[in-house]
């Protein structure tokens, strides 16, 4: 994609749609456990996660409305769009797997979230640091859970370290992806809205390995054969799976009122 044929107020409502879009797909996925959890506390927790998850895609999708300004809003972004139109990372459409899955991927993509949101917080437009700095404490939350559980289940029985072990490496071939940029994140990131995801792949890799180490878990290859092409609208079998369950309704009855 040249900067001939993308204006900065498109990239920009790309770079917001591609925020929102991991967040709503790992949202639906990981509300796929309520009811379903090993625990009472931790089918609550999962359960909350898939909410935050699910908001803080609706306020991106708000803000990328807002700035397009052509009439649309969070439902027209989540419930009108086909798979091949989502931005989101292969990572993100997953099944949910087993309960060490979830956790597994939940760590890489919410330490990844982390250190991306600490340098979003600082972004130019004041509405948008707004919301990552709202979503930025829940984050937190996420991170901090997700690890514990990485910790449990590694340093636990044998078939738990089994488990969490087998989705590690599993789920790795999927990483590099968090780190993809293209022309979009360049131009946001020239105008003061983006982060810089390179500046911190050694640092978010340092606490993946020491996560993992500490969980007596062997360290996945980082040079092994990555997946691509999610960011371009390349997916999963995954994805239209759980599109055609999360838009069926809303798409059935478009002109609805729902209040």
């Amino acid at each position: 994609m040249s900067s001939d044929t993308i204006t900065r107020e498109q990239a920009y409502i790309t770079y917001l749609l591609r925020l929102a879009d991991d967040r709503l797909i790992l949202g639906q996925r990981v509300s796929e456990w309520c009811g379903h959890g090993p625990v009472l506390e931790e089918d609550l927790a999962l359960a909350n996660m898939a909410l935050d998850l699910i908001g803080h895609a609706s306020a991106l999708y708000g803000h990328a409305a807002d700035i397009e300004g052509e009439g649309h809003d969070e439902d027209y972004f989540a419930y009108f769009r086909d798979d091949y139109e989502f931005t989101n990372l292969q990572l993100c459409e997953l099944p949910k797997g087993d309960f060490a899955f979830t956790i597994a991927r939940q760590f890489l993509f919410s330490s990844f979230s982390y250190f991306q949101y600490e340098r979003l917080k600082k972004a130019k437009d004041e509405q948008f640091a707004g919301i990552i700095k709202k979503h930025l404490k829940e984050i937190k939350y996420h991170l901090r859970h997700s690890r514990d559980w990485v910790l449990r289940l590694g340093d636990g029985t044998e078939e738990s370290h089994k488990r969490i072990q087998n989705a590690f490496d599993e789920i790795w071939m999927y990483v590099d992806e968090l780190f993809y940029t293209d022309q979009i994140d360049e131009l946001i990131l020239a105008d003061g809205n983006g982060a810089d995801l390179i500046s911190f792949k050694e640092e978010w890799k340092k606490l993946v390995e020491e996560t993992l180490t500490e969980a007596t878990l062997t360290v996945p290859d980082w040079d092994q054969f990555m997946m691509s092409g999610s960011r371009t609208g390349m997916h999963t079998e995954h994805l239209g799976h759980i599109l055609a369950q999360m838009q069926f309704l809303r798409r059935s009855h478009p002109d609805a009122d729902w209040k």
